[in-house]
């Protein structure tokens, strides 16, 4: 470990010691965030997932109006609800 690295735990930890245990608990958690974030963002960037082509081929439509334009009564907020 370098010096500095050692400095900043001594540093945070002096700092933690003068800490009411509510303000603890909220500590603990930001750190428990911050480690869950960091080993989901190593993960993520040592196996990114390759895209299969046609893998989901047949599993959903698309309308055959849907670039149509939609009446104006649609904007107007009139007719069915």
């Amino acid at each position: 470990m370098t010096a500095q690295v050692v400095d900043t735990k001594s540093e945070l930890i002096a700092k933690l010691q003068t800490l009411p245990p509510e303000k603890l608990q909220q500590v603990l958690d930001f750190v428990e965030f911050l480690a869950q974030k960091y080993t989901q963002t190593q993960e993520t960037e040592q196996t990114p997932k390759k895209r299969v082509l046609g893998l989901n081929q047949g599993e959903i439509w698309m309308s055959d109006d849907f670039n149509d334009p939609l009446p104006d009564e649609f904007w107007l907020g009139e007719g069915e609800v």
